[in-house]
């Protein structure tokens, strides 16, 4: 998709179906009308909009949408209608009989959250991806318009088919507390942010990005909120092997749950249980939404990985809090926290 405009966008609800609730139908259309603004051809598959009780009970229909938009030609883009927690439910009907592998076309595919198990399943058949956004928090953001960091990455992938480069935002906004609609038009009040944060290691390194959600990750280890999930990660080999990770670079974000400094020890621990720490290249770690546990993260990311040399930049503007970059995912990128950019091949 590289150097190709984009035109046809298709959403799919792949975790929850929460964009076909009446009760939000506002914020829907507010993003339908950004996306007509850009000129996009905006279509929703066939179950994106049967709203949380059929998505949640249909993992097949969810399975069924995404092969569907990868095998229409005119489909340029995949753009993710939100995130969730059980997209793994997917698993079976994507990769029993190798569908997902067959049907997979060069599109560019966007999400970010539990959208991470399915930035895996692509991996695992060799798309490369774009990590960050998705269509309800960020084309529906309730402000006057979106969010102008988070607009100028959507914009230049739309533009282009992918990203340049990335540098920090100059600020950061807390996550609104209403959903409704007299929010419309409302703004966040902005505070200024610190940048990229080297924490150890060398300023610049390199390597193809892969990660995501670290809440997402530590289900695909732990049973705790289901049972299933870790049994049907392993049975398809969902996460990659320590070999995989070898040169890669890591990116790490928390989820709008706010996980404690004890639940972000233990991920980090499965983490480097699966041999990632000892793989990697470096690791770049999201700013938590509304910097909630920031200070302890930044010391479990050094405790827990002791690995001194191994360089960990904190404090990226991806993934839950607002403002959000969009990261390629499987293509070289040099990161120099001096700097304070990160660069992609094109």
């Amino acid at each position: 998709m590289r150097g190709r405009t984009i035109k046809n966008v298709a959403v799919v609800s792949l975790s929850s179906g929460i964009i076909g609730e009446e009760s939000i139908r506002f914020e829907t259309e507010i993003g339908i009308r950004r996306l007509k603004e850009y000129g996009l051809n905006a279509r929703f598959m066939p179950h994106a909009l049967k709203g949380l009780e059929y998505v949640k009970a249909h993992p097949e229909k969810r399975a069924e949408d995404l092969l569907a938009a990868f095998r229409d030609p005119e489909i340029d883009m995949i753009l993710c209608a939100i995130g969730g927690d059980d997209t793994y439910r997917l698993l079976p009907y994507l990769f029993d009989h190798g569908e997902l592998a067959d049907a997979v076309t060069d599109k560019v595919f966007l999400g970010f959250s539990d959208t991470t198990i399915n930035h895996l399943m692509l991996h695992k058949v060799g798309l490369n991806t774009f990590y960050g956004q998705a269509f309800l928090p960020d084309l529906c953001e309730l402000g006057p318009e979106m969010l102008p960091y988070t607009r100028r990455y959507f914009e230049e992938l739309l533009a282009t088919g992918g990203i340049r480069e990335i540098t920090p935002s100059d600020v950061w906004y807390e996550e609104r507390e209403r959903f409704t609609p007299d929010q419309v038009g409302t703004e966040l009040p902005p505070h200024p942010d610190r940048g990229f944060e080297l924490l150890q290691g060398a300023p610049v390194f390199s390597g193809k990005i892969l990660g995501g959600c670290i809440d997402s990750m530590f289900d695909m280890f732990d049973g705790g909120r289901y049972a299933d999930m870790p049994v049907l990660c392993r049975k398809y080999r969902l996460f990659p092997e320590a070999e995989d990770w070898k040169g890669r670079i890591l990116l790490l974000e928390t989820s709008e749950e706010k996980p404690t400094p004890d639940q972000y020890r233990k991920a980090l621990e499965y983490l480097k249980a699966a041999g990632v720490f000892g793989a990697v290249s470096g690791v770049l770690a999201g700013k938590p939404m509304d910097e909630t546990y920031a200070e302890e993260y930044r010391q479990l990311l050094t405790q827990v990985i002791d690995r001194p040399e191994l360089p960990v930049v904190f404090n990226l503007n991806v993934g839950h809090a607002k403002p959000r970059c969009i990261i390629p995912f499987g293509v070289e990128a040099v990161v120099d926290a001096e700097k304070q950019v990160i660069r992609f091949a094109r």
